[in-house]
């Protein structure tokens, strides 16, 4: 079959497909829910051919799996024109380049080890809208102002059925992830008793942002949003006590904080926020948190003294730290 003809068959608008090594076998099939693995080599359509990103350099093969909403739907249709071990350069227009930037620093950060998204439940939607928001990649800001047309260079490694490989939560549909949630907060919990936080912390998160997943495709205020956000809050607020035990308190008060704005009946927000002020010496609002935890809960009581007298104590203790730090200082 020549190039031509292979051009042909993609059949879409502003892509050119040009085979560089051919593959073995027939074209695999892939399906929703197939894993495909592959090299990847990104460069800009410039004399230099601009390399942006390479996956060999990086050293790990790039794994996506098809029909799950992946930013570039079009390496999806891409990847499913090859054979096992072929290599084919793709020229793409900007129709189907528009969104790289934002895949590209995913993947950099996954590559980096850092988390794929900015992990944060508190980003203020609509300020950050408008704001126009660096990537933290100049080259990548750059694409971003300026969407261009850029070659993919995709070697296909293989494919696999969804029967034959076990499926990470970023891999699955929503249905999927709605059931994973409490396993995985089951998990969290039962690390959290063990004493082992740090896991504890991965297992909670990993279970917010499968519930934030779903929530985004959801009506704000509705029954099913709702739902979920009773869900999301009671696991984060599992989350922070996991952070005041490894003491990252003011990570405790934001996340907390986020949780009142929203729902300021929430009495166990106001508990959390209220000890983790108290760690951090803000006696005023440690002092306003409880008494509001009081109002929403009087059964709170004996709880409530009882943190009332820890922090008069550690009220105390700072004063006398204080007037003796004064004292060596004169």
């Amino acid at each position: 079959m020549s190039d031509m003809q292979d051009t042909m068959l993609l059949g879409l608008e502003g892509i050119k497909k040009t085979i560089l090594h051919g593959g073995t076998g027939e074209i695999p099939k892939c399906i929703s829910g197939s894993k495909v693995t592959f090299h990847f080599r990104t460069q800009l359509c410039d004399d230099e051919r601009t390399v942006i990103d390479d996956s060999k350099v990086v050293g790990t093969p790039m794994e996506i799996v098809i029909g799950n909403m992946f930013k570039m739907d079009i390496w999806e249709t891409l990847l499913s024109s090859l054979r096992i071990g072929e290599v084919a350069e793709f020229w793409c227009d900007i129709i189907h380049t528009g969104v790289y930037p934002l895949v590209s620093k995913s993947m950099r950060r996954i590559a980096e080890g850092k988390d794929p998204v900015d992990w944060q439940i508190h980003t203020c939607g609509m300020a950050n809208m408008f704001a126009y928001h660096s990537l933290g990649y100049d080259d990548l800001d750059e694409l971003m102002k300026e969407p261009k047309p850029l070659y993919f260079v995709l070697e296909l490694l293989r494919v696999q059925q969804p029967s034959e490989y076990n499926r990470e939560t970023w891999a699955m549909n929503d249905e999927e992830r709605l059931k994973v949630v409490p396993v995985l907060h089951g998990q969290g919990n039962k690390l959290y008793k063990q004493g082992n936080y740090d896991e504890a912390t991965q297992k909670y998160k990993e279970a917010i942002i499968c519930i934030k997943n779903v929530q985004t495709k959801e009506k704000a205020w509705e029954v099913p949003w709702l739902k979920l956000e009773k869900m999301a809050n009671t696991i984060t607020l599992n989350y922070c006590q996991c952070l005041m035990r490894t003491e990252e308190y003011y990570e405790a008060i934001e996340h907390t904080t986020d949780i009142i704005n929203q729902h300021p009946g929430d009495m166990k927000a106001f508990f959390l926020r209220g000890k983790a002020h108290a760690e951090v010496w803000n006696e005023a609002e440690a002092r306003q948190d409880f008494s509001r935890v009081l109002d929403l809960d009087p059964g709170m009581k004996k709880v409530v003294k009882r943190e009332l007298a820890v922090l008069n104590m550690r009220m105390e203790e700072k004063n006398q730290e204080d007037k003796n730090k004064y004292r060596g200082m004169f």
